[in-house]
């Protein structure tokens, strides 16, 4: 899609304030003024006192699982192994679509359900097809005897595999899906109809080589940030690439920062804890959840990142995960970003600021898990998910979605960050609320104003004027990227 070099978006109102006549000329904002003080220059576009601001990034997403997220059956509305089997067997009765020979699923969080995952009950269920369930959060997947069997892979009596081996075998099932370009394109439009210009992409692949390729291949309505694994960290220090450094013909791409996992996830008890998890043994080897990466390995990654001008990215998810990655981050000197961030003890919140370390954060995420961090991490909730805290100790935030954890729509996530709250339930915790300020800000990259790139979008309703749920579903009437249209219903 093409635009004109010259735009005028006539009688835009910035969030919460009065009307302007904003200029975009080769996809920069060139002048800003009180509506109808200047002549209108290029085409005219009349935004009729619809609200503007920035652009919006989602900061973590996994894109490739979004996509094929639509393909899998849903499960994210069960609540028991019992609900999940009948699921299957009702997908399977009515003529679901196999995915290369299998029948996958995606949603489950079997974090309190009242029966465990068992493999016999899988069998039971379904035998002669091979199965593959992902967990909601990704960290866990329930196989079939039939899809271990394809896949390569060992059970134990649960059917369950956990962490770093379900991780590996959930991406060579990425890489044998072969979706089409279309897939990506039609994934892409729909975030960028809900006004997202950026995404940070963390899905475990050759990013480096896969984006650029979209891109030619028509995917252009996002910028993409690509992160490398540690499993290609060497091929991208060999290739001398830098965090920033521009990947594709059109600037659409960059090379982002190294992305590494230290340890698990909630609903999957492997967040690393400095408590056990309830029903746990307590000297049991995993009691307080798993450390992914050990910590020396990681100061080790880092370093080489450091010193070849990669920034790095840190999954942590638990307390003592989050303490160990703030140890190491200050070990090596260098600044960075912790992922997710979920419980962190109370000692540790002023050090994100003190360590130059943003915290990217995803805010469903606490509506989703509140009732397991209620369960799990009994006692501890107040410090979990603490957007509040982490913001009062000056720590940069970034919002995202974990897509397709969570929907990638960032209106969803501001939603969740400034209510703690959504359908019938009152806000948890409400003193970990962000002020709707800091939600948009941590939602963007920049401020509207003379000489910023206008990747730009144009909503229906003042965000500052909007109830709970009038925000999670904001009407977008346009998104702009670099002064070019990639939604437009004005």
């Amino acid at each position: 899609m093409t635009s004109p070099e010259t735009i005028t978006l006539s009688g835009a109102r910035p969030y919460g304030g009065e009307p302007l006549d904003v200029v975009i000329s080769d996809g920069t904002i060139s002048q800003i003024a009180p509506a109808g003080t200047m002549p209108a220059v290029g085409e005219v576009v009349d935004a009729a006192g619809r609200w503007i601001g920035p652009g919006l990034w989602d900061s973590h997403v996994h894109f490739t699982q979004h996509v094929i997220r639509r393909r899998r059956i849903d499960l994210t509305q069960t609540r028991s192994a019992g609900e999940v089997l009948d699921a299957v067997r009702g997908a399977l009765d009515h003529g679901a679509p196999l995915t290369d020979g299998m029948l996958m699923g995606y949603g489950f969080r079997d974090g309190l359900w009242p029966e465990p995952a068992t493999l016999a009950a899988l069998e039971e269920a379904v035998s002669d097809v091979p199965v593959v369930l992902v967990s909601g959060d990704l960290h866990c997947g329930w196989l079939n005897r039939a899809a271990a069997a394809r896949l390569g892979a060992e059970l134990d009596e649960t059917g369950l595999i956990r962490e770093g081996p379900w991780i590996g075998l959930l991406h060579s099932l990425d890489e044998a899906s072969s979706l089409p370009p279309d897939a990506y394109r039609e994934a892409a439009d729909a975030a960028a109809a809900r006004g997202v210009v950026g995404i940070v992409e963390f899905e475990n692949t050759d990013n480096v080589a896969e984006w650029p390729a979209r891109v030619a291949e028509g995917v252009t309505s996002l910028r993409v940030e690509g992160a490398v694994w540690p499993d290609r960290l060497e091929q991208a220090v060999a290739a001398g690439l830098r965090t920033g450094d521009r990947l594709d013909d059109q600037g659409l791409v960059t090379f982002g920062r190294l992305k590494v996992v230290v340890d698990g996830s909630l609903n999957t008890r492997t967040a690393w804890c400095w408590d056990p998890y309830p029903g746990l043994d307590p000297a049991g080897p995993h009691a307080c959840g798993m450390e992914s990466v050990p910590v020396p390995e990681l100061r080790r990654l880092l370093e080489r990142a450091d010193g070849a001008g990669i920034g790095a990215a840190v999954h942590a998810i638990g307390d003592r995960a989050n303490s160990e990655v703030l140890d190491a981050f200050a070990s090596v000197g260098m600044p960075g970003v912790i992922e997710h961030a979920q419980l962190v003890r109370d000692d540790d919140f002023s050090r994100f600021a003190e360590l130059g370390l943003a915290a990217s954060v995803q805010p469903e995420h606490a509506m989703d898990d509140r009732d397991v961090a209620d369960h799990h991490w009994a006692g501890r909730t107040a410090r979990a998910f603490a957007f509040g805290s982490l913001h009062r100790s000056g720590a940069e935030l970034r919002l995202g979605s974990d897509a397709p954890v969570a929907p990638l729509d960032p209106w969803v996530s501001i939603a969740a960050a400034t209510a703690r709250s959504r359908g019938g339930r009152g806000a948890w915790h409400p003193e970990q609320r962000l002020p709707l300020d800091a939600a948009l800000a941590a939602s963007s990259r920049g401020v509207l104003g003379v000489g910023r790139r206008a990747d730009l979008v144009v909503v229906d309703r003042d965000p500052y004027a909007c109830d709970r749920d009038e925000l999670r579903t904001m009407p977008v009437a346009a998104t702009l990227l670099g002064g070019r249209f990639t939604r437009r219903e004005i």
